[in-house]
């Protein structure tokens, strides 16, 4: 008996708790209270759903007649009670004024027993506490929601430009005093600094910079220990790349300095765009003009063929609006400084040096040769040693102790910085007298041995040539010189005798 006695005593617990939820003949269900925080400027649900626990129903067995009722009970300002959206059993839909285009309800969901208010976009004065009163048959379901609104608002407003100061403000509606106030950069926490100063839920950013632009999240804590957070997307007009970009070009070539926003300024509602680009050159300031282009964000300022005295310091400067922020680009030209002008002859010693008009302190180079004159596998091996075997070296000076025709071809000095390759500039080595098809430069040893012998050969034959100039002089029949030494002495015996016979005749 004790069991039957404990079940009707829980059976007529139920019933009297069930009367006294009876209103005018109608149950009332869900009068529970929540909270629901939302940004300004975002959208905000206010919950409120038919428990079928307690109707004994599934949301298909509702009826499609159901009126509903949201009313705002007050708010921060001290508003009286007044309707905010009412749809009727007939389907039709009322709504204040203040808030027409900005409450709805879906009708769908209506049927599948969601009775939400969607307020989209959400004010400050938004912030306070609503009822819902959903009739449907001979039930009421009441829904009472609190709607706190979290504040986040930019001055100057936006477009924040670079390098303008800044402040983001965070509150809410939340009445209890404020104790501590938290400030998140995509994830991370901001800690108080010279740029960052935070302070009774205030962020000024003094020098606001490229890198400050994306996700800030502001954590407020109450007395309460009520905590509420929002997130604003901080957007920065400003350039895209390095704070101040230097552009590497080789001497002779063609160079673009570059000049483009972080957004289309259309983007922003601003129409009025201009651009133009300056240098100090000469003790005078050179300006150029960009018309500007409401469809890009880019200004670039092309050089055709750079050279020495292009080398320097540019602004780009454009005016947004009635604002006006300018970027500075330093032109660095590569040049290649050779020990020996024009063509070089084989054998001898090269120095080039590649320099820049405006280090900035963490540049390397590196030489390479891109081609060179076909030559003999067996003169590359053999004369490898004049580069330490490699056909590129590190550093800005490139040497070559004995040129030869291997080195023939086009070298190339790189600069590399943290992000890679900067620029290049490139050297063509002409060599004199070098024969790229010939190669009888290996035999340079035995050429000169050839020269020797054919020397000695000359010698000789010149030798042999005068031994035979002697001879040719010498008789040819040395037998008739004897006789001839021989008839002389008798024809003088002739001549005396003759003299004789005259002497004789005259006596």
């Amino acid at each position: 008996m004790r069991p039957v006695s404990l079940v009707l005593f829980l059976t007529f617990t139920l019933l009297a708790f069930s009367a006294g939820h009876i209103l005018s003949g109608a149950e009332e269900v869900g009068s529970g209270k929540q909270k629901v925080w939302a940004r300004a400027g975002s959208s905000a649900m206010l919950p409120c759903y038919l428990s079928h626990r307690k109707t004994g129903k599934s949301w298909k067995q509702l009826p499609d007649k159901t009126s509903v009722l949201w009313k705002r009970l007050g708010g921060s300002t001290h508003q009286e009670p007044h309707a905010v959206l009412e749809v009727e059993v007939s389907g039709l839909r009322k709504t204040a004024l203040p808030m027409r285009p900005r409450v709805s309800l879906q009708d769908s969901a209506l049927r599948n027993g969601n009775f939400s208010l969607r307020i989209s976009p959400v004010r400050s004065e938004d912030a306070g506490l609503y009822e819902a009163r959903v009739v449907h048959n001979t039930k009421v379901q009441s829904c009472r929601v609190e709607l706190g609104v979290i504040t986040v608002t930019l001055s100057p407003p936006s477009p924040v430009v670079e390098n303008e100061p800044l402040l983001l403000r965070c509150n809410s509606s939340h009445r209890a005093s404020l104790v501590e106030t938290c400030w998140f950069h995509n994830g991370r926490p901001v800690p108080t600094s010279r740029t960052f100063c935070s302070s009774h839920g205030a962020l000024s950013i003094l020098r606001p910079a490229m890198s400050d632009a994306g996700s800030w999240h502001c954590r407020l804590r109450y007395s309460d220990n009520e905590i509420v957070s929002a997130v604003y997307n901080l957007q920065i007009l400003g350039f895209d790349g390095p704070t101040n970009p230097v552009v590497y070009a080789a001497a002779g070539s063609a160079a673009d300095l570059p000049c483009t926003l972080s957004y289309l300024p259309s983007a922003f509602g601003i129409n009025a765009v201009t651009a133009h680009w300056s240098r100090l050159a000469g003790g005078h300031l050179q300006d150029w003009s960009i018309s500007h282009n409401l469809s890009s964000r880019s200004f670039p300022h092309h050089l055709p063929a750079v050279g020495l005295g292009d080398a320097g310091q540019y602004r780009c400067a454009v005016s947004v609006g009635s604002r006006t922020i300018s970027r500075d680009v330093t032109l660095a030209v590569v040049t290649v400084t050779a020990s020996i002008q024009g063509p070089v002859s084989e054998g001898s010693h090269l120095l080039l040096i590649c320099s820049l008009t405006h280090p900035q302190g963490h540049e390397r180079f590196q030489w390479k040769q891109l081609d060179s004159a076909p030559t003999n596998s067996k003169l590359a091996r053999a004369t490898s040693h004049n580069l330490g075997g490699h056909r590129f070296q590190m550093g800005p000076s490139l040497e070559i102790p004995h040129v030869s025709q291997k080195d023939t071809g086009t070298w190339e000095c790189s600069v590399y910085g943290p992000e890679g390759r900067l620029g290049a500039v490139e050297y063509e080595l002409q060599i004199t007298g070098a024969q790229v098809s010939s190669p009888p430069t290996i035999f340079s040893g035995q050429v000169t041995f050839g020269l020797t012998l054919t020397f000695f050969l000359l010698l000789t034959v010149c030798v042999l040539a005068l031994a035979l100039q002697k001879r040719a002089r010498s008789p040819a029949f040395p037998a008739l010189d004897g006789m001839v030494a021989i008839t002389v002495p008798r024809k003088k015996e002739v001549e005396e005798y003759k003299k004789e016979k005259i002497q004789q005749t005259e006596c």
